[in-house]
Order: structure tokens, then C-alpha cells, then sequence
């Protein structure tokens, strides 16, 4: 007689051993695309090693594995975005994050404290500021890269007041930080720069600053809307609590970030209106 039961048996091993291996697998790895903006220099090595601090934090809460993908262009970065290549995401312009949660690809969970009142300021060499913006039309005006946040912003201010595209003259510089020269120089009546440390040093060999855009919050972390709801709320929830514990302002302190706090989505929706986004 046949032993139906022990010709059945070694049919089932290998179905164990696939369980036994889908057990000790480890969990799907989260990816954090991480940009920090063109008008800066840093490589993608320097900007990986700032975030794996806080990647650990979060791969830790979230009990799974977190790998870190530069996003090293703003193409690479809303390409990323677009086809969901990463879950979480830290973005350094502002513009690039808002199309990205205008298009419901993603949604906003943390702000970077310390870089919610992000302005524009308009260098020049005259000591009264703009009233009348009219005048400027036809002057020359320097700014980063056409697709930096700073000149998103500056744009935005020119529209405000009237001035529509090719009323000013325009040019672009890569870094904010060579802004300066050109209205130094003369190359340029008026400089568009974000950065504060440029407008201090600016200031203090006796140039003025004439013109002020509204604040936006720059440097937003961002969430994949395919993440369930208990990896997002564990994702966001440990962002906001990083500067609340010794062991997250070490990782805070590797990034040179503070910390990071809640966002405003009436703000956010605003803010996309008047930078035509």
C-alpha cells in the first residue's frame, strides 16, 4: 500500500522554506530623496552623510530599513516625485514640493524650522526703496538660476506689481553669492539674492536693499500619498519630535537643521497661487 501522506510530504518543504525565507527577509526599504537646491555648492556625498542621521531616526520608528537617494538636479528630483521613485522627501525649493503636492503625487508633512520666513531681497546701491514699480521697467536685474526659488519668488514679486515677463531685464548667475558683483560692478541696477548671508555682507560695505518679497517656507519634508496612513503619521510625528530628544538633536546637529514643525496647508495653497504654481 501506498503511503499517501509520505508522498505528499516532501511536496510541502519547499513551500516551508519559501515562508521561513519570506520571515527572516528583511522589510522593503523606504527611500528619502533628498534635494538641497542648485544655487549652492555641496556634493552628493556631503548631502547624503548630512541625512543619515535622521534617516536612521526614521527607519528605527518606523521599524524598517531607509536608504537615501540624492537628488542632485531639480529634473532629477521632480522626475523622482512624479514617478514615485521615493516615499519620503526632503525639498530644498519650495516650488518643486508644492507641484509636487498640487498634483496629489505627495503630501506636506514637516516645515524646516528657521526657513519658514524665506525672503527675497532686492540689492542696489540706492538708499530709498521702490515706490514706484514702473520705474524699474527696462532696468537690468540679476538673479540665480531661472529655476532656483529665489527667482520663482522674484518673478512672483514682478508680477504683484504690474511688471509682466521681459519688463526687466534679466539675467542669471549659478550662485547667489556672485549676485553682488554684478550691481557692484555695474552689470546689473538691481540683484536678486534669498541668502542672508550674502545681504550681510552686502550691507556691510555700505550696499542698501530696496525691495522685500513676502515669506515662504522653503525645505519641505514630503510623503509619498501611496504610504499608508500609520507609516505617514509615524514618519511625520517623528520628524516633529527629532529636536524634543538628545538622541535626535545629535542627528538634527549632523544635518545642521534645528528641527522641523507642522505645516500649514491654507498657507501652502496661497503661496502656490501667487507663485503661479
Amino acid at each position: 500500500m501506498t503511503n499517501d501522506r509520505a508522498d505528499r510530504q516532501p511536496s510541502l518543504v519547499p513551500w516551508a522554506a519559501a515562508l521561513l525565507l519570506a520571515a527572516a527577509a528583511p522589510a522593503h526599504a523606504l527611500v528619502i530623496g533628498v534635494t538641497e537646491g542648485v544655487t549652492y555648492q555641496a556634493t552628493d556625498g556631503q548631502i547624503e552623510a548630512k541625512f543619515e542621521p535622521i534617516a536612521e531616526a526614521l527607519g528605527k520608528a518606523l521599524k524598517q530599513p531607509v536608504t537615501i537617494k540624492v537628488l542632485s538636479s531639480y529634473r532629477n528630483a521632480r522626475e523622482a516625485l512624479k514617478d514615485n521613485q521615493v516615499d519620503l522627501a526632503f525639498v530644498h525649493p519650495a516650488h518643486v514640493a508644492f507641484e509636487a503636492t498640487k498634483s496629489g503625487n505627495f503630501k506636506t508633512l514637516a516645515w524646516t524650522a528657521g526657513f519658514t520666513d524665506y525672503k527675497v531681497s532686492f540689492l542696489c546701491k540706492d538708499l530709498q526703496a521702490i515706490s514706484n514699480w514702473k520705474e524699474i521697467a527696462g532696468k537690468s536685474l540679476v538673479m540665480p538660476d531661472a529655476d532656483s526659488i529665489t527667482s520663482v519668488i522674484t518673478r512672483a514679486m514682478l508680477r504683484e506689481q504690474g511688471l509682466q515677463e521681459g519688463a526687466v531685464k534679466t539675467t542669471n548667475t549659478r550662485y547667489q553669492d556672485a549676485v553682488p558683483f554684478y550691481v557692484q560692478n555695474g552689470f546689473a541696477a538691481y540683484g536678486a539674492t534669498a541668502s542672508a548671508s550674502v545681504v550681510k555682507a552686502w550691507k556691510s560695505t555700505g550696499g542698501k536693499t530696496c525691495a522685500e518679497s513676502r515669506a515662504v517656507p522653503i525645505k519641505q519634508w514630503l510623503a509619498s500619498s501611496k504610504l499608508d496612513a500609520s507609516t505617514v503619521a509615524t514618519a511625520r510625528d517623528t520628524l516633529l519630535s527629532l529636536a524634543q530628544s538628545d538622541a535626535g538633536k545629535r542627528a538634527l546637529a549632523t544635518s545642521t537643521y534645528s528641527g522641523f514643525i507642522a505645516p500649514s496647508a491654507e498657507v501652502e495653497k496661497t503661496l502656490m497661487t501667487w507663485l503661479g504654481i
